[in-house]
């Protein structure tokens, strides 16, 4: 097997063939494509939902600035399930979605009512 590296600064181009292939595909095709695929399946809504949710979880904490034990202690989430969410182990619940929203769009505002 052979390493390979993507160079951010050097992507590459597909050509003019590629492309129409690619745009003459259906949903049927690329979903068919996948499922053959068995290096790669396709997720399970179980497994798509973590993504989503460690998408949400790292958002959040990210554009806090805070590392996770700050983050954690900050907005009072236990650390671990923190790690388990950003790492796509477990499935965020809504409640903790809405918070993470909350969170992300008014940081100032949750630290201060957690002080209070």
């Amino acid at each position: 097997m052979t390493r390979f590296i993507l160079d951010p600064n050097s992507l590459p181009e597909l050509s003019a063939a590629q492309r129409d292939r690619l745009d003459a595909m259906t949903e049927a095709d690329i979903a068919g494509g996948a499922e053959a695929d068995i290096d790669n399946p396709p997720l399970s809504d179980l497994e798509l939902g973590k993504v989503r949710s460690a998408r949400i979880v790292r958002q959040a904490r990210r554009h806090s600035g805070l590392s996770q034990a700050a983050f954690a202690k900050t907005y009072r989430i236990n650390v671990a399930r923190l790690r388990d969410l950003e790492q796509g182990r477990t499935q965020a619940d809504s409640a903790l979605l809405a918070y993470l929203t909350v969170i992300e769009k008014e940081p100032e505002t949750v630290r201060r009512a957690l002080e209070s």
